[in-house]
């Protein structure tokens, strides 16, 4: 469901993109990018809607999704090349901290403090638009060749919070040959390729650079601001890969 209030924050992003802006950094949008994960497999067969929607979600201005594959679909036939064991442990870790039972696919997590079955549209929706209620901390995020430059700005009385960095691809088209998948041509965006702590954030004005081998051409780049490392996420910003 497209509301005006969406749509507003859309007309924004697109004029600060137009205006020249850092991508989804501070200013994107009135309180910033909410933060999408979903958690997919290439082995798993309700997965394709879902990963049909994070393609739709990453076209938007408001939203930074990620694409997180896990690696416990792999026994069944069919190794998804971009399962990370590191992806399951953050799913799991989102399982302990919301008192889930067990972990599942697709599953989406949203600003790190609500899930939804990943293709359930009308579900991940409400929780997108409630999520872009909240105030955030506007998050900069600058690349130049493999090093970025991030700045968090002070507020007091914070909670500390982990500092993470997500590279990923843009688009990974896959042909699978085995398990429940057979035979289907997988299309998954926004593929998480690494995930790394780069900086705590104390609730003082933060500024810091990165430099990673990860961040290579062709690959983009967000930041994530969160506590407890898998908590809520406070804020984010993004810089989308190239086109082409």
């Amino acid at each position: 469901m497209v509301t005006r209030r969406h749509l507003l924050r859309s007309i924004a992003a697109a004029a600060a993109l137009a205006a020249g802006s850092v991508p989804l950094a501070a200013g994107a949008a009135d309180r910033g990018p909410v933060v999408v994960e979903l958690f997919t497999s290439q082995g798993c067969s309700s997965c394709p809607a879902a990963d049909k929607f994070l393609a739709e979600l990453a076209g938007r201005g408001d939203v930074i999704a990620l694409s997180f594959h896990v690696d416990y679909w792999n026994y069944m036939g069919w190794t998804d090349p971009f399962s990370r064991a590191d992806n399951s442990a953050r799913q799991r870790a989102y399982k302990h901290a919301m008192g889930l039972r067990y972990v599942y696919t697709p599953q989406m997590v949203v600003d790190g403090r609500s899930q939804a079955i990943g293709n359930e549209r009308e579900a991940v929706e409400r929780l997108i638009e409630a999520a872009a209620e909240r105030p955030r901390l506007p998050v900069g995020l600058v690349q130049k060749g493999t090093t970025i430059t991030v700045t968090v700005p002070g507020r007091e009385d914070a909670e500390p919070a982990v500092v993470w960095l997500v590279v990923f691809d843009r688009t990974q088209v896959t042909k699978v040959e085995r398990g429940e998948n057979s035979g289907r041509s997988m299309v998954n965006a926004h593929v998480v390729h690494s995930v790394m702590p780069i900086g705590k954030w104390l609730g003082q004005p933060l500024q810091l650079t990165y430099t990673s081998d990860a961040l290579a051409a062709n690959r983009g780049a967000a930041v994530l601001v969160q506590k407890k490392g898998t908590g809520p996420i406070l804020g984010a910003a993004m810089i989308r890969p190239p086109t082409s």
